[in-house]
């Protein structure tokens, strides 16, 4: 607009006077002044956090995970990094858009697995590819704490909020390596930084059961219950085996899995003590825990635990997928044992 035309525009609305000119000039620039601000405050994360949720996770990390906006929390009272409590948590927002209307969350806890060996993952999980431990699954990642943290326990981050679209997985599992760090420095445990992930396995899709390699374990071809040829079974299993493999097997049709199976080749995993193990099993394996699921077997001098739920009276014809339990995990410990480089476990 030339000056001529601001000229005109003000005398029409009355200001005639250099003095009332001045005034309005000063509101003009007050009010472009006041929308640069509202939009500094929606758009970016300026005079904003750098950190979150007790140094959990720095702004710059949020924003690679969730995408730019303004950064806030939401905390239990007494909420810290390094304490676990399942009713306490915090969780970090980042708004974004000219109302804020956008946001998305990451949730901060540590979880523990202290008696079962059950993995804290599930089969369509992308496990970290190189540096440290842990998974990512569509809505959320862990990662576990450094050696010498109590066992068993993982920090975990979980997605929220406007993050349907776009693959947040690399992001996530670096927030989790970077929370399991600074809860290890709260609680004064492990030593030294964890790596972080140097990417992410594939994740599984699930398929059809080839009965002569179950799970994509050569070796694994237990005796079939009656009525278990043909299209009706589907299998799915992670494409990565540390720390944690798992594979489900059940029907095509959904439902839930028939038959589970679980190996953990890092001890931090669980929180179950290899001294602790009760009586043999099947050959070197010895079983541990309550559950009746789990053995521990030494694997080239590192304990490594067996998982296997086997729901024996529940497929077609009543006899299940598998017939004989004990063949089913003498099989198991076979095939996975070779798997993940064991020794032989069974004879």
């Amino acid at each position: 607009m030339t000056r001529e035309k601001v000229d005109r525009a003000l005398t029409r609305r009355g200001y005639t006077t250099r003095r009332l000119r001045l005034r309005a000039a000063a509101v003009i620039v007050a009010i472009a002044a006041g929308v640069s601000g509202v939009l500094l405050h929606n758009l970016t994360n300026a005079f904003g956090p750098d950190t979150v949720c007790g140094g959990a996770a720095t702004a710059d990390r949020l924003h690679a995970a969730l995408g730019p906006g303004r950064i806030s929390e939401e905390k239990s009272e007494g909420w810290s990094p390094g304490a676990y409590d399942r009713a306490s948590t915090c969780v970090a927002k980042v708004s974004s858009g000219l109302f804020g209307a956008s946001e998305r969350t990451a949730s901060f806890a540590l979880a523990v697995n202290p008696d079962d060996i059950a993995p804290p993952t599930a089969p369509e999980a992308r496990l970290f590819a190189g540096g440290a431990a842990g998974a990512v699954l569509p809505s959320r990642a862990w990662a576990l704490l450094p050696e010498g943290c109590p066992r068993g326990m993982r920090a975990e981050v979980g997605l929220g909020g406007d993050t349907a679209d776009g693959d947040h997985g690399q992001g996530l599992a670096e927030l989790a390596v970077a929370y399991a760090d600074t809860a290890a420095r709260t609680k004064g445990c492990g030593a030294g930084k964890l790596p972080a992930p140097a990417g992410l396995s594939a994740a599984a899709a699930p398929q059809p059961v080839d009965f002569g390699k179950v799970c994509g374990l050569p070796g694994l071809a237990p005796t079939r219950g009656p009525g278990t040829g043909g299209g009706g079974y589907r299998q799915q299993a992670t494409t990565a085996l540390a720390p944690v493999w798992s594979c489900e097997l059940g029907y095509a049709t959904a439902g839930s899995p028939l038959v589970s199976f679980a190996i953990t080749t890092d001890p931090r995993v669980t929180g179950l003590d290899p001294k602790d193990a009760r009586t043999a099993a099947y050959g070197r394996a010895q079983w541990i825990g309550a559950s009746g699921h789990n053995v521990v077997a030494d694997c080239r001098g590192r304990p490594t635990y067996f998982h296997l739920d086997w729901r024996g009276g529940i497929g077609v014809g009543d006899r299940g997928v598998f017939t004989d339990g004990n063949e089913l995990w003498r099989r198991f410990l076979d095939a996975g044992g070779k798997a993940v480089g064991c020794e032989p476990i069974v004879p």
